[in-house]
């Protein structure tokens, strides 16, 4: 195994030559190498479940307890008779501290049963002004809690140990290419963990409480709001990844320009169009007129962000390829 690891992180030269089973051995190792870290990510990740269910049920918690304290659904009716009792217990305190004051002359044993039932609406009071239920979401099949915490913690594997993943996916293909083409492909290849990262972040922070919120609002009145577990990780991981995928966008620029399917020039004349195509992607995503301004303003940031890396990279290949034939041109002459 380790022998396996080590391979994994060794790099093939641009020089090395093998054959078709070395190629076929090496994507084998590094193919090992990232199940290996993927099992060893999903076994911390399971491990520290509670902590990662806690995490991505906060979006969920939040806009549901703002139901259940408005009454809404089963939860929100339970909550509204809890505070109703809530509110016939500090009554009745009241009624019972006015009669154990002094002025009324009572009798010892019925002093003594006044202060137990004292305490004891004073303990009601207490469990009945815990804060609403409902920032969990429910489970329907007996076996449901495992698979959905399997399911979790196997997506938050991925997520951690996508950067090892990606780079045993560029050391397998790098040697391929010269290494001066390595070099400027590298910086390409290391921001696609760091942009993943951040789009899920936008995504958790920004996207999923809004789908939430739109979600859990709309025709709440006509329905009974249970939200069940196994849907809603399912909801949550599709967001976070989908907002993953979409931050690759600078990427992407690059990689369609560098591939010469369209100049940098040209996208910076069609900017109004990129403009557009943010818009209606934030529209699809779920929310109000607010959140569609907070997804569509760093979509187009993020374009912007890609036409920029572009045309550094054309203006520097165009001094490569102008330094290329000036050396051409002295070779000739001399």
């Amino acid at each position: 195994m380790l022998s396996t690891i080590r391979t994994a992180v060794r790099s093939v030269g641009h020089e090395d030559e093998l054959s078709l089973v070395g190629h076929l051995d090496e994507l084998r190792t590094r193919l090992i190498a990232s199940l290996v870290v993927i099992g060893v990510a999903f076994g911390f990740c399971f491990w520290q479940n509670n902590r990662l269910l806690h995490i991505i049920d906060r979006p969920l918690a939040h806009q549901t307890q703002a139901q259940v304290r408005a009454g809404h659904g089963p939860l929100g009716a339970t909550y509204a008779v809890a505070q109703s009792a809530r509110d016939i217990a500090v009554q009745l305190g009241s009624v019972v501290g006015v009669l154990e004051e002094p002025g009324q002359h009572q009798q010892p044993e019925a002093q003594a049963k006044l202060q137990r039932v004292a305490r004891s609406l004073e303990r009601d009071v207490g469990r009945l002004s815990v804060p609403p239920e409902g920032d969990k979401p429910v489970t329907l099949g007996i076996g449901e809690p495992f698979t959905t915490t399997v399911t979790i913690s196997l997506v938050f594997a991925l997520i951690l140990a996508l950067p090892f993943v990606l780079y045993q996916a560029y050391a397998f293909l790098m040697p391929a290419l010269h290494p001066h083409e390595r070099r400027h492909i590298r910086p390409l290849v290391m921001s696609i963990p760091f942009l993943f990262v951040a789009g899920v972040l936008f995504g958790y922070f920004v996207v999923l409480p809004a789908a939430v919120h739109f979600f859990q609002n709309f025709n709440s009145d006509q329905f009974n709001v249970l939200v069940q577990a196994n849907q809603y990780y399912k909801f949550a991981a599709t967001t976070l990844l989908a907002m993953g995928l979409l931050f690759q966008v600078p990427v992407g620029i690059v990689a369609i320009t560098r591939a010469g399917f369209v100049t940098p020039q040209r996208l910076r004349k069609n900017r109004r169009y990129a403009v557009v195509a943010c818009g209606v992607v934030a529209a699809v995503l779920p929310g109000d007129v607010v959140t569609l301004l907070l997804e569509t303003v760093p979509l187009y940031l993020l374009f912007e962000l890609g036409v920029l890396f572009a045309s550094v990279a054309d203006r520097r290949a165009r001094a490569r390829a102008r330094a290329v034939e000036m050396s051409l041109g002295a070779d000739t002459v001399g």
